[in-house]
């Protein structure tokens, strides 16, 4: 994969100044964004998420995920500490796309989990890629991460493309009633580290 950077720009948001930056898998075209605040080249780990798409989650609000309050926690944190960066990754589902999404939660409907749901539909349980995130990072000038995520895959896929990550952020936020199969998944069939409510 090859990915080139294109422009940045300022980005105001109501967490505060944002730096926008957009880069290009010249081999497929899509198009991938970080948000960075502060200095990413002063050679302190960089406070760091790594967020695939999620329209339905960010953008509607939707309820069957967690993905749009963890992407505002990430800003909030990230804002607050003054010094961080989010990726945004334009890979919707897990990498199967909206509409293929859409007919996943047709199936949840029905009464299969999420991992089931794609499964069902003749994909992988999760298809996203991390390659383009370590040339993003090293672009921003970031070598050194403390990566907020309950997931582990995405730890090692940080490090795998020459990023070091310092500490795993959790990052718990979105629970509800409408979500609690889809956590439930998360942390048994793929391995999320999410807290033990009877602890």
């Amino acid at each position: 994969m090859a990915f080139v950077f294109v422009a940045s720009s300022r980005l105001p948001t109501r967490h505060g100044e944002f730096s926008i930056h957009a880069f290009e898998d010249v081999d497929t075209g899509k198009e991938h964004v970080a948000l960075s605040m502060g200095d990413l080249s002063n050679g302190q780990p960089a406070l760091a998420r790594l967020h695939s798409e999620c329209l339905t989650g960010d953008g509607f609000g939707s309820l069957r995920c967690d993905c749009g309050p963890q992407l505002e926690a990430a800003m909030r944190q990230v804002a607050e500490a003054g010094h961080g960066v989010i990726l945004y990754l334009r890979q919707e589902g897990r990498g199967i796309g909206l509409v293929n999404k859409i007919r996943a939660y047709a199936l949840q409907d029905a009464g299969a989990d999420t991992v089931e749901a794609n499964e069902q539909l003749g994909f992988g349980a999760d298809l996203r890629e991390y390659a383009m995130c370590g040339d993003m990072l090293r672009h921003l000038g970031v070598t050194h991460v403390r990566l907020m995520t309950n997931n582990p895959k995405k730890v090692a896929a940080v490090e795998a493309n020459g990023v070091t990550v310092v500490e795993r952020v959790p990052l718990i936020s979105g629970l509800n009633p409408h979500n609690e199969g889809y956590m439930q998944t998360k942390t048994d069939k793929m391995g999320h580290l999410l807290p033990d409510e009877s602890a």
